[in-house]
């Protein structure tokens, strides 16, 4: 089996044919599909079921007790049988030969990981692409784990945190730690659905802290040799990302969390100009950084907003 493809599935009736067809028309055949119903309320579960009634060699089914995106996955995690492991979210679809051109990528240069570019697709029908690397570092890519395939040997025991926000993040950025060669296709094979809400778009203030929890697990796999792997990932995920993203929102207790990613991102960096991943980013990035590092995060978001207009 080349490929096993997982999917957790949760109230999505409305999308979910969409993504299995997506699936199952793939131009690479020699996969397997696991259907994760992580306690649906509505016919996502039986959705679901006909498949694998109709694909019984290609499509099988858990059903669980609601407990989140991370333990859906990783239910499914060992029963992949698949060369590779690819992960699909059920409301949203892949093109036709994404899996086909990841796959052939991956065996013609014997890469652990193979990533692609996003097509971002909204409800009034506009659609855009959304590059999987901003800058040239392969950490760069580490926010999602849908465009991408992952060796199943170098996945070993690794698993998604469980209850946390930005579990996607923590296994994908591991798992681009411990690849040694990982390798880009700069297509949009993916089709991420906007307009709902999502944990990158979203108004908890106090729940983004998980990012902070998600940090420290991602230092324990990190030893010393890899130390500015870890800095890259604080100052772009915690001091850009994080910052910039809870000082847009109107949560009353906003400030009290950027305050606690300032403390971190102080402790784990504390002269952040003598950074070497911090001065390796582009002026503009080193701006909006050096003003959320040094608490001046809304005057970055004006900087941000007339960018935006020009």
């Amino acid at each position: 089996m080349k490929l096993s493809i997982i999917v957790p599935v949760y109230n999505v009736e409305k999308y979910l044919e969409e993504c299995v067809d997506s699936l199952l028309n793939q131009t690479l055949q020699d996969l397997e599909i696991f259907l994760v119903d992580d306690g649906s309320t509505d016919r996502s579960g039986a959705i679901a079921d006909r498949y694998a009634s109709e694909y019984p060699d290609k499509v099988h089914t858990l059903h669980l007790n609601n407990g989140g995106q991370g333990r859906a996955r990783n239910a499914a995690l060992p029963m992949a049988s698949g060369d590779y492991v690819g992960f699909v979210d059920s409301d949203d679809w892949i093109e036709r030969d994404m899996y086909e051109k990841l796959l052939d990528r991956a065996e013609k240069t014997g890469a652990d990981v193979v990533v692609c570019d996003f097509l971002e697709h909204y409800a009034d029908g506009r659609e855009q692409t959304l590059p999987a690397c901003l800058q040239d570092h392969p950490l760069s890519a580490a926010g999602s784990s849908c465009n991408k395939i992952f060796r199943r040997s170098l996945i070993g025991d690794l698993r998604f945190p469980e209850g946390l926000w930005y579990e996607d993040f923590y296994f994908s950025a591991v798992m681009l730690l411990r690849s040694k060669r990982t390798e880009f296709i700069p297509k949009p094979l993916y089709v991420y659905r906007r307009g709902q809400e999502s944990t990158m778009h979203n108004n908890n203030a106090r729940k983004n802290l998980d990012m902070l929890k998600i940090m420290e697990l991602i230092e324990r796999e990190i030893g010393e040799d890899a130390r500015e792997d870890f800095d890259f990932l604080v100052i772009n995920h915690v001091v850009l990302d994080s910052i910039s993203r809870l000082a847009r929102q109107d949560a009353p207790d906003k400030a009290e969390v950027i305050r606690a990613f300032r403390r971190y991102a102080h402790e784990k960096i504390p002269h952040l100009t003598r950074c070497p991943s911090f001065r390796a980013e582009t002026q503009k990035r080193r701006i909006i950084m050096f003003l959320n590092y040094h608490g001046l995060e809304q005057a970055a978001q004006l900087i941000l907003r007339v960018k935006n207009r020009i």
